[in-house]
């Protein structure tokens, strides 16, 4: 019986759009260790909810006490291709471009997948989690066959690359497990660490976020480090270098999900119009989407960045209004920003 209930689960997230899937037992996270390692090397940055609730990475009951079985899950989120930036342009992480917050989305087939289990095994608990939760999603995935740990610290799989999100769906269910993936398929390849434009690879499989793109436009919520502006070159928010070379990431599927589909405006974004958004403007614009989480303070101070970067000299009259912001961060970086313009 659990062989059948687990194949039929498998079967209903893929109708769901969940391109991987495959489970592992409730165990200690084999990547504990690394994790308490990565902390102490100061990698975390400002992301301080990770030290905080650093035991509770230990063991998935922190997340269902009852658990017995891991149901780690992949959805896909490539859809088109970038298009190029133009001076005033900037880029927005793949994952970010469509209407929606993929949080939302997943865990909205997560409940479904959830009460599908419940009417099928009754008495079974379950609790679905997208990284937000204390659960090592990667290690979890490995365990449970779906791929293998890349030297850019991303799942890849064979078939799917790496544009994809986890989630996962822990329950007391005892489901039959799957084989852990054994196999670095990396080889010598040094594409990912060679091609990150602020050299966030310390080494192979390590990152230090506190050099990362992706935490330097999301995450940090000080002003970006002098000496690491000049990398960010285009990004408005998150980066997708290291995954746009990873040669698995050539054949990755094309997702049909509406929430990925790129918005209007959004591959790439009008830089100098965002200085046009008050509080109000900004809210609604992004309330529901990924940039969301940066805040207007947050785009606004990338944006100036970005723009200093490309030395966009239509820009100075939005620049120049930035520097009467009310918010520090973004007048700084508006001055700074300034001061990178070509002087006649």
């Amino acid at each position: 019986m659990s062989a059948d209930l687990t194949a039929q689960l498998k079967a209903q997230a893929q109708q769901l759009g969940f391109a991987l899937a495959g489970v592992c037992p409730a165990v200690e996270a084999t990547g504990y260790g690394k994790l308490q390692e990565w902390l102490a090397s100061g990698y975390a940055g400002q992301m301080h909810y990770l030290q905080n609730r650093a035991e509770a990475y230990r063991h998935p009951r922190s997340v269902l006490d009852s658990v017995r079985s891991v149901l780690m899950l992949a959805l896909p989120y490539r859809t088109s291709e970038p298009q190029p930036c133009a001076p005033g342009q900037g880029r927005i992480s793949r994952y970010a471009w469509g209407p929606g917050d993929y949080h939302d989305l997943i865990h909205d087939k997560l409940h479904q997948l959830a009460d599908w289990l419940r009417e099928h095994a009754p008495g079974a608990e379950c609790r679905g989690v997208v990284d937000s939760a204390p659960l090592l999603e990667r290690e979890f995935a490995v365990l449970a066959g779906l791929g293998w740990i890349g030297k850019n610290t991303l799942l890849l799989n064979k078939p799917a690359g790496s544009y994809f999100l986890l989630a996962a769906l822990l329950t007391s269910a005892e489901l039959e497990v799957d084989q852990p993936f054994d196999t670095d398929h990396c080889g010598t390849c040094r594409a990912c660490l060679d091609a990150c434009p602020t050299q966030a690879f310390p080494q192979p499989y390590v990152l230090d976020a506190t050099r990362c793109i992706s935490y330097l436009t999301i995450e940090l919520r000080d002003a970006i480090p002098a000496d690491l502006r000049s990398g960010i070159g285009d990004w408005l928010f998150g980066c997708d270098v290291c995954q746009d070379v990873c040669p698995w990431n050539h054949r990755a599927p094309i997702s049909g999900e509406v929430t990925f589909q790129p918005q209007q405006g959004e591959n790439p974004v009008d830089l100098i119009a965002l200085f046009d958004l008050d509080d109000a403007a900004f809210r609604a614009r992004f309330r529901h989407s990924p940039l969301w989480r940066s805040k207007r303070r947050g785009i606004l101070r990338n944006a100036a960045i970005v723009l200093g970067n490309q030395r966009a000299q239509h820009a100075i009259p939005a620049l120049t209004r930035g520097l009467q912001d009310s918010e520090p961060l973004i007048s700084s970086a508006c001055a700074w920003a300034l001061a990178q313009m070509p002087r006649d």
